[in-house]
């Protein structure tokens, strides 16, 4: 049985009348009975159908109908055999539903339950009719199998044509006004979204045709379908006129009249102005809408690590000029080959801790870097399979080595960020001087400590950095001689400094600069990273 209140009685007439199916009338009824949607709704249109019917044969067997028809019969039997000079009071009852011409209310009750399982609702257009069930099902089910995705859960997402909304809206309007009278009122917060009906009816059969995968309303999978109607995609465009700063068209879009801009737009505009745009109820439509591709989509997951370079031509990502590649590979295209081939994922947004360039190394326990997969088909490995991945990577080329290989959350991906700016790093530099030096004329430098740098951007970087002067400290140095024109310095400074520019430099954009200690003109030949002291991701033993 559907739970129903005699008040949901005048609102059923209108809606049937409209054009709505039963499904819709249940909504706009605000059931909340997930198992009512569930019915086959021609069981459900026919139970509706009974329950108005039952209005009219209530007022057949009302009391004072039934009183003044036992006084008219004692009147009767007292006159004898003489016929009455008016006909019988329940003759009298009847006789404005058999004989006259019905009012609006009165004609829902007459909806031909063939006519009405035929045609298509003036305010789903379809969707939670004959589509809502085990066809568009399996049709669901199918195209998730052929994606071959791996997941315990999924949750199923409906995008709706955004006429839907005036169309309900329209709806609304006419039960509410045509009702007010009568004191019944209908709350338009309060009724079912057709979303949320269809989910309630599709849950369950998708579930069935995936062999029992639970459908839920929160998962990392998740599986859309879109419902489009061609046919009444006018049915927004008054709202363009009306409430012009609804809409506003960017390039991303296909269309200004989305969802969102629809919804904004009807809770902007008088009623007045609706009615006298758009008809009360909706025009009903000649076909029902049509079922588009069914399109999964897996949350992205996150894997970490930290990766040593030894390559002195090798750049941290591709390296493009006028879009001609300037190297044949680089490190991140050497580390997400085999990630992205394992997890199965469509692509990546691979982000480290800073970044070297191309002839520095990176050696020590590596820098950290992290991998955005997205949409991965595959989304878990176990510690063996992460432990064969690593080797793979290891494997496949000897100018870098990946440790720590993990998967983390997108949580902890900000404790990386977090290390570009607030820790320190650690380089040794090859240093050359114009001048001849001997190893005291470098000694002062292992005393240097927290030396603070003045560096405005340098050239190098001008093109994609904005111009301004950074502040900078170097913590501590140390001096190893070499011969009369070289020595290696070994450095830690906070995250950031621009170590080149310290040692010539940059035409006297960063002061401090080596040259001004030295009293010389320096230069650096070599450069590596020996530590990036973030401490993540968590190490893992050999």
């Amino acid at each position: 049985m559907l739970s129903l209140k005699e008040k949901d009685k005048p609102i059923i007439k209108k809606l049937l009348s409209a054009g709505c199916c039963a499904r819709c009338v249940l909504r706009f009824c605000c059931v909340s009975v997930q198992a009512a949607y569930r019915r086959p709704h021609q069981e459900t249109l026919k139970e509706l159908q009974a329950f108005i019917s039952d209005t009219e044969n209530s007022k057949a067997q009302d009391p004072k109908a039934v009183e003044s028809t036992e006084e008219n019969s004692k009147s009767q039997d007292a006159a004898g055999s003489e016929p009455p000079d008016d006909p019988p009071s329940k003759r009298a009852k009847l006789e404005p539903i058999v004989a006259s011409a019905p009012s609006e209310d009165d004609s829902a009750c007459g909806v031909r339950l063939k006519d009405e399982e035929s045609s298509v609702c003036v305010v789903c257009l379809g969707i939670l009719q004959e589509i809502c069930g085990t066809t568009q099902a399996i049709k669901i089910a199918d195209a998730v199998k052929a994606e071959k995705y791996e997941f315990d859960t999924l949750v199923l997402s409906v995008s709706l044509p955004a006429q839907l909304f005036v169309r309900e809206h329209s709806c609304w309007l006419h039960v509410k006004n045509q009702l007010r009278e009568k004191s019944v009122a209908v709350d338009k917060d309060d009724i079912i979204q057709v979303k949320e009906a269809f989910k309630w009816i599709l849950q369950g059969l998708v579930s069935k045709e995936l062999g029992g995968i639970a459908v839920v309303t929160r998962s990392l999978f998740e599986v859309g379908v879109e419902f489009t109607h061609p046919e009444t995609d006018v049915d927004c465009h008054f709202l363009a006129s009306t409430c012009p700063d609804c809409f506003k068209a960017t390039k991303n879009k296909r269309s200004v009249f989305t969802r969102m801009a629809v919804v904004k737009a009807l809770e902007k505009i008088s009623e007045a102005k609706f009615l006298k745009h758009y008809p009360c109820p909706p025009v009903k439509p000649t076909s029902s809408c049509s079922s588009q591709d069914v399109q999964c989509l897996h949350v992205s997951i996150f894997v970490a690590g930290r990766y040593n370079k030894f390559c002195r031509s090798l750049p941290q990502t591709p390296w493009l000029i006028d879009g001609e590649r300037r190297m044949e590979s680089s490190v991140e295209e050497l580390i997400a080959a085999p990630i992205l081939s394992s997890f199965r994922a469509d692509g990546f947004n691979f982000s480290s801790s800073g970044r070297e360039d191309v002839d520095v190394r990176t050696l020590g326990n590596g820098r950290p870097f992290a991998m955005e997969l997205l949409n991965p088909h595959r989304s878990r490995l176990s510690k063996v399979e992460m432990k064969q991945l690593q080797e793979t990577i290891n494997a496949s080329s000897d100018k870098i080595r990946v440790r720590d290989l993990q998967i983390v959350t997108r949580e902890a991906m900000s404790r990386m960020k977090e290390g570009e700016e607030e820790k320190t790093k650690s380089y040794t530099a090859l240093i050359w001087t114009l001048k001849p030096i001997e190893r005291d004329d470098i000694t002062f430098i292992d005393d240097i400590k927290d030396l603070t740098l003045d560096q405005k951007t340098p050239l190098r970087v001008l093109h994609r950095r904005a111009l301004a002067v950074r502040q900078r400290v170097i913590h501590s140095m140390n001096a190893r001689f070499l011969d009369s024109h070289h020595f290696y310095l070994g450095l830690k400074t906070q995250a950031g400094t621009y170590i080149k520019e310290f040692v010539h430099g940059d035409f006297g954009r960063t002061k401090p600069n080596l040259c001004e200690l030295l009293k010389t003109d320096t230069d650096i030949l070599e450069l590596d990273v020996e530590s990036v002291d973030v401490d993540w991701p968590p190490s893992i033993p050999e």
